[in-house]
């Protein structure tokens, strides 16, 4: 009958896990970690704990627009940067570094506006729009607002993660825009379009070796490093990135000058770091993927449309790629 089915299925089945599914023990703390996050913040929502729909003292939100304010970068001066720059300076790489600084702007504009029109809503020299009330109680709840995620990038931090997270993004840019010239490392998790930035180093690649550029690929390296103060200066060929984390998987650092591998996680090691990665670009008929993972590169953990590019990550040479498939192995840019 159907009921002893269903008692034989539930009392002599062996209990699912992550290893029946080809899965590491860190996926179900990774799920467990992200239903409990879920479950607290659908409380948040519903506790009306906010300060929309009028129950709210809107005015208690003032200590936070006060710190936002003060902490807030300044816009990048676009005026004096572009009039360092002579005719010939504009490579691709420099072309990304004012894209960048284009778009850094149109959001530190819009953040600062944001918070000075709640501050006049609050003082009373205007009305309160809904997007006052909804800013004023993301403050509060250290939400990222909408119409601030709306021009930034993606990412799934709290406010205040999120907002030190966009100060070292001004800083990066900053430093870049000083130089004017290639970073020794560029921090791959602080640009809003990074695939604008692995572009510009095929197009340099196919600049100077006369190639054409459709037929370009980037490749990576790992070093066995992840302190940039151990990086001298821009590597002889392509570019050097940090900032990259590992999900669904691990990393065996190389002996010597020998690259690492990637290897099974260490347990409640969720996102391990990566060390520093050269990217170079290479004609398409000399990428070699012998003993090389397909690893997905993501902005987020929700992976999906946050998708950047696909890396070339070691196996082990006895290693097979099925494995790291189904463990779901990718790299992602932030760690959430």
């Amino acid at each position: 009958e159907y009921s002893h089915y269903v008692k034989y299925i539930e009392e002599r089945f062996p209990q699912e896990t992550p290893q029946m599914f080809w899965l590491h023990p860190n996926a179900e703390v990774g799920f467990l970690t992200n239903q409990g996050i879920s479950t607290f913040k659908t409380i948040s929502d519903i506790s009306g704990g906010g300060t929309s729909g009028g129950t709210g003292d809107i005015s208690a939100v003032q200590p936070v627009i006060t710190s936002y304010q003060t902490a807030l970068p300044p816009n990048l001066d676009m005026i004096d940067i572009r009039s360092r720059l002579k005719e010939d300076d504009y490579t691709p790489f420099v072309i990304v570094s004012l894209q960048e600084s284009d778009r850094m702007n149109i959001l530190l504009s819009g953040m600062r506006n944001s918070l000075i029109e709640l501050e006049l809503g609050i003082s009373g020299a205007l009305n309160i729009t809904d997007n006052m009330e909804a800013m004023a109680a993301d403050l509060m709840t250290n939400k990222v607002n909408r119409l601030w995620a709306e021009k930034a990038y993606p990412s799934l931090k709290l406010a205040s993660a999120w907002f030190a997270d966009l100060v070292s993004r001004v800083e990066q840019l900053v430093e870049w825009t000083r130089a004017l010239t290639l970073l020794k490392s560029v921090w791959l998790s602080g640009l809003f379009n990074s695939m604008s930035f692995l572009t510009s180093n095929m197009q340099v690649a196919a600049r100077s070796n006369n190639l054409p550029l459709d037929f370009m690929v980037n490749r990576c390296r790992f070093y066995n490093i992840r302190d940039l103060s151990e990086v001298a200066s821009t590597p002889a060929q392509g570019v050097n990135v940090h900032g990259l984390f590992m999900e669904g998987a691990g990393w065996e650092d190389g002996k010597g000058e020998d690259e690492g591998y990637i290897t099974e996680s260490k347990m409640k090691e969720l996102h391990p770091q990566m060390p520093i990665c050269n990217i170079y670009a290479v004609h398409i008929n000399e990428m070699s993927w012998n003993a090389m993972y397909h690893c997905p590169v993501f902005s987020t953990s929700l992976r999906g449309a946050t998708f950047l590019f696909q890396a070339n990550i070691r196996m082990d040479p006895d290693d097979v790629e099925v494995r790291w498939t189904l463990a779901g192995a990718a790299m992602l840019t932030q760690d959430d």
